[in-house]
Formats: structure tokens, C-alpha cells, sequence
């Protein structure tokens, strides 16, 4: 008796194939077929090449993952004010202001300020020729008087950054602005005096209005650099 293996069992049917080289058909019969199959049926090769569903169940795989989180916390401690107090010595009074001057506080009506500022000399101006108040985009000669006529003009345009008037003397503003010479197309100012704006940008205002007005000027600057320091500006009287 012959034994098969499974696929051969599967097959196990009459089988009917067309042979090429005939125009008739030929049966085969399952004893021929299990001739090209193994003579027994070996059950261990079955079982190594497919793992047991129930070897899977009871040994499943399992993947923790940790995570730790850190927390930082910051305690931020607030003053107690406890070494504060009250300081009189008024920075004005320290540059060499008028020991009689009060300040007035920038809050205050015009008339308080003028008041306060009144008792403070406004920078001197070393020039009376006439003033030159042209707009914006004007086409003045580059000349000393010109340029005299056109900072008298900016004194008062941008006024409020100058000790000029005496409401900005009354919150202690008393810098001013003086022409010193030029040197080809280069204007050379002189700051003095204590400003509420940082000298750089004073300069930088001053020069604005006047290139706006002598396009032929190519640079404005100060007679010394120390000029636009804060120290220059807190020894300012």
C-alpha cells in the first residue's frame, strides 16, 4: 500500500492534462502522481515551519517604555525696600546748576515750567545775523553764513531738545548747539550743556535739518568726540 503525504492527498484526484504532444487527452491516475512525491509524511516538518498559535499566546512580547520628566522650579525673591531711602542731592544740583533752581516735573503746565526755568541762564548764542527758516528740499549755498542762518533756524524748529526757551530750562534741559567752523563740505559743531536726548542723537537731528537745506554738505560733526559721551553730558552744566 502506498502512502501519501498531504499535498499528494490534495491531489489525490483524477487529473486530466492536456499532453502537447498528442491531440488526445490522458488520465492520470493518483498513483502515478504520488510517485513524484516523498513516500511518508514526515509531521515535524510541518510543525518547525509554522509556530504554534497557542506558543504565541503564552509568550507574548512586551515593550515598556519610560519617560521621565524634570521640573524645574525658579523662586524669584522680591526687594523688601527695607535699606531704601529718600535721596535729595538732585542730580542738577550735583552738575553745577544753580543751587536755587527746583525743577519743575514734565507733567507740569507750561507756565510752572517757564517759571522754574526762568531762573537759569538760556545758552548764549554766539552769531546775530539773520536767521534763514526755509522748508525741506531747498537748495542753499554751502556757505558759513548760510549755515549760521539755517542753525539759528534750527534752534528754534527742534527747540525742544535745547535749553533755548525757558520751559525746557525748567525740567533741567540746558544744552545748546554752537557752529565752529567748516571744512570743505564738512559742518563742524560744538555741543554743550545737559540735553534730555543722548548727544549722538542731537547731532544726528541738527545734521538732518541742515543737509535737508545745503545739499552740498556731506558730513556734520562735533570738534570732539568726547562731546557725544554720557560723561560729557552729566558734567554739563
Amino acid at each position: 500500500m502506498v502512502s501519501f503525504s498531504p499535498p499528494a492527498k490534495l491531489l489525490a484526484t483524477a487529473l486530466i492534462i492536456a499532453l502537447p504532444s498528442s491531440n488526445a487527452f490522458t488520465t492520470i491516475r493518483p498513483q502515478q502522481m504520488a510517485a513524484s512525491f516523498p513516500k511518508t509524511y514526515n509531521p515535524s516538518l510541518a510543525k518547525s515551519t509554522t509556530p504554534s498559535i497557542t506558543n504565541r499566546l503564552q509568550s507574548p512580547t512586551t515593550t515598556t517604555t519610560t519617560t521621565t520628566t524634570t521640573t524645574t522650579t525658579t523662586v524669584q525673591k522680591m526687594s523688601t525696600w527695607d535699606d531704601f531711602s529718600y535721596d535729595d542731592d538732585d542730580e542738577l544740583l550735583d552738575s553745577g546748576v544753580d543751587s536755587d533752581f527746583v525743577a519743575a516735573d514734565e507733567n507740569d503746565d507750561a507756565s510752572v515750567k517757564a517759571a522754574a526755568g526762568a531762573s537759569l541762564e538760556a545758552p548764549e548764542v554766539d552769531y546775530d545775523g539773520p536767521v534763514i527758516d526755509v522748508p525741506q528740499g531747498s537748495q542753499l549755498e554751502l556757505d558759513e553764513e548760510t549755515v549760521q542762518g539755517v542753525l539759528a533756524a534750527c534752534r528754534q524748529e527742534i527747540g525742544t531738545m535745547f535749553g533755548y526757551q525757558a520751559e525746557n530750562r525748567g525740567v533741567g534741559i540746558t544744552g545748546g548747539v554752537d557752529f565752529v567752523d567748516l571744512d570743505g563740505p564738512t559742518v563742524i559743531l560744538h555741543l554743550k550743556g545737559r540735553f534730555w536726548h543722548q548727544r549722538p542723537t542731537v547731532l544726528q537731528r541738527v545734521g538732518a535739518y541742515l543737509t535737508a537745506r545745503i545739499p552740498e554738505i556731506v558730513d556734520v560733526v562735533v570738534e570732539d568726540e568726547w562731546e557725544l559721551t554720557d560723561e560729557a553730558n552729566d558734567l554739563a552744566i
